[in-house]
């Protein structure tokens, strides 16, 4: 496992202040974040694909396939 070094800021110290309280040490508080931004960042980048893709006809006619594979439309 890799090590951080980071440089923080008062507003980061709040943050982590914060954090820490939930989390039990910084470590685990700075894990918690970064964990939390980048599945924010990949539900981010899943909504604007969906919003792209929601008007293209084989996008449509792929999902639609998907769910009746699984089980869930007919």
């Amino acid at each position: 496992m890799g090590t951080l070094n980071v440089r923080t800021d008062e507003a980061m110290e709040t943050a982590l202040k914060a954090l820490t309280g939930e989390r039990g040490s910084r470590t685990e508080a700075v894990r918690y974040a970064l964990l939390r931004a980048y599945k924010e960042q990949l539900l981010e980048q899943a909504s604007e694909d969906a919003e792209r893709l929601k008007d293209d006809p084989e996008d449509q006619a792929e999902m639609l396939a998907i769910q009746r594979f699984m089980g869930v439309t007919e």
